[in-house]
């Protein structure tokens, strides 16, 4: 049997067995071979008839009043519609269950998430069940297996975020993955009365619209940049360098100065050393690329800030960055600014770096 979802997708039944009702094996087709004791019942079928298959083996309980209509291993999205025709009418996949179904995360998580009505009280088995009263706005209308939008689901998550970077993360994440729109997810934070730091998520998001694509990206614009007053950079541009199309975390335009974040918390292996002692000091067409590591922007953003006023200086900036704090490195920045003794040809002074 094959049948089509609401999107014209095909869906497949081939895990149904044919000694039940026509209407009650389309039923299963769509749910990928789970269906409810209710729903078996409405199409026909006796009690009897549902235990005799389940004694045989025909059939497999996956809960309470649940059953895979075919016998073997059970695939994930059957083990999903089991869970979702155990919870009942208006139940959506959720959290990181729904951020699987989206794209959101790679790897299925250990349990399972699905969200209830506030008026229903369900347990389930290696299953976290929530409850909302806005489960039926917060469901994708055109998803199946049911679960909730994009944009709730990264709220969802970001409430149960234990640090203010894994909140971040889902943001850039579900932006850089082209999952959503900061302007969808701005106007999805306005229907939530609370939830922890309302403020930055709204800078979050402003960062996310202009191109900010990972937690080290945000935490370079914030610690690095706007902290000590260096120059606005562009994010995730579109370059050529030495004759090809490149993408830049963070471009300066003007100053022809790139720079490449490294996520990764482990310290660099040598070859990456070299790559970032290489760049930081020359580049092709004139584009020079300097890379920085999680250490040298979470844990040292003042010294990360010196290092690229002074890249940006020899650019050709004419500002002056500005200490974030009484013991920032930055408050020694205006030595920088003295002329060197040397001469360049032509008898102009050349500037320290």
């Amino acid at each position: 049997m094959e049948l089509r979802g609401n999107d014209g997708s095909e869906r497949h039944s081939e895990y149904v067995n044919y000694d039940i009702p026509d209407a009650a094996a389309e039923l299963a087709g769509w749910q990928s071979g789970a269906i409810s004791r209710q729903q078996l019942l409405s199409t026909g079928l006796t009690p009897q008839m549902i235990c005799t298959r389940l004694e045989r083996g025909r059939w497999q309980q996956l809960h309470r009043g649940v059953y895979a209509v075919f016998t073997g291993p059970v695939p994930r999205e059957t083990t999903l519609w089991a869970v979702l025709l155990r919870a009942g009418p208006g139940a959506a996949l959720s959290y990181l269950t729904a951020a699987e179904l989206h794209g959101l995360i790679d790897l299925p998580g250990e349990s399972i998430y699905v969200t209830v009505p506030s008026t229903r009280r369900v347990t389930m088995h290696g299953v976290v069940v929530r409850t909302s009263a806005r489960i039926a706005e917060a469901t994708h209308p055109g998803r199946e297996p049911p679960r909730t939008t994009i944009e709730e689901t990264v709220f969802d998550l970001i409430e149960l975020a234990e640090t203010f970077d894994n909140a971040c993360g889902w943001i850039t994440r579900a932006v850089g993955r082209r999952l959503t729109t900061a302007e969808r997810l701005t106007e999805a934070l306005k229907l939530r009365k609370k939830i922890r730091w309302r403020a930055t998520l709204g800078d979050i998001l402003a960062a996310a619209g202009d191109g900010i694509h990972s937690v080290l990206e945000y935490r370079y614009l914030r610690d690095v940049e706007r902290a000590h007053g260096l120059p606005r950079s562009r994010h995730q541009v579109r370059v050529l360098i030495d004759g090809k199309t490149a993408y830049r975390d963070v471009y300066y335009e003007e100053y022809r100065l790139a720079v490449e974040l490294d996520g990764r918390l482990a310290h660099p292996d040598e070859e990456r050393g070299r790559d970032q002692r290489r760049d930081n000091h020359g580049g092709p067409d004139d584009v020079l690329t300097t890379r920085y590591d999680w250490q040298d922007v979470a844990s040292h953003p003042c010294e990360t800030a010196l290092l690229q006023a002074r890249i940006l200086r020899r650019r050709g900036w004419t500002g002056t960055p500005r200490p974030c704090s009484e013991g920032c490195p930055l408050t020694a920045f205006p030595g920088l600014r003295v002329f060197a003794r040397s001469r360049q040809p032509g008898g102009q002074a050349s500037r320290l770096t």
